[in-house]
C-alpha cells in the first residue's frame, strides 16, 4: 500500500527532477541564454561555453534521473541542494529570476532530510 508520505515524496521527486530535466534540455537547445549563470571564474576554467553547458546539462540529467529513480535519494538531493545554492549565491543580483530556485532548493532540502539515514548507537556507553 502506498502511504501518504510515499505519495508526498514521489511528488517532490517528480517536481525536482522536472526542474533539472527542463534546465538541462533548455540549456542544450540555447546555451547562450544559460551560460551567464556561471560565475566568470568557472567560464574561464572551461575552454568552451558549449563544453561547459554540455557538461553541466549532463550533470543535471544524471541528478534528475537519479532523483526520479528513487534510489538512495539522499545523495542526489544533497547534490541538488549544492548546485542550486551555488546558482543562487553567485547570481543573487538576478533575484527576480532566481526566486523560483529558492523554492526548488527547499524541495531538494526536504527530500534530503526525509531520506537521511538515521543512525542510532546501540552499543552501551
Amino acid at each position: 500500500m502506498i502511504t501518504r508520505e510515499m505519495k508526498i515524496l514521489l511528488l517532490l521527486r517528480v517536481g525536482l527532477a522536472f526542474s533539472f530535466f527542463y534546465a538541462a534540455i533548455a540549456s542544450l537547445i540555447d546555451p547562450l541564454s544559460w551560460v551567464g549563470y556561471f560565475p566568470q571564474f568557472v567560464r574561464h576554467m572551461v575552454p568552451s561555453q558549449m563544453l561547459l553547458m554540455g557538461g553541466f546539462s549532463f550533470v543535471q540529467l544524471v541528478v534528475g534521473g537519479w532523483i526520479l529513480s528513487g534510489k538512495n535519494i539522499f545523495i542526489p538531493s544533497v547534490i541538488a541542494v549544492a548546485l542550486l545554492l551555488g546558482i543562487i549565491l553567485f547570481n543573487i543580483s538576478q533575484m527576480p529570476i532566481l526566486f523560483r530556485d529558492i523554492s526548488i532548493l527547499f524541495m531538494a532540502l526536504a527530500l534530503a532530510i526525509a531520506n537521511q539515514k538515521r543512525y542510532t548507537n546501540t552499543s552501551p556507553p
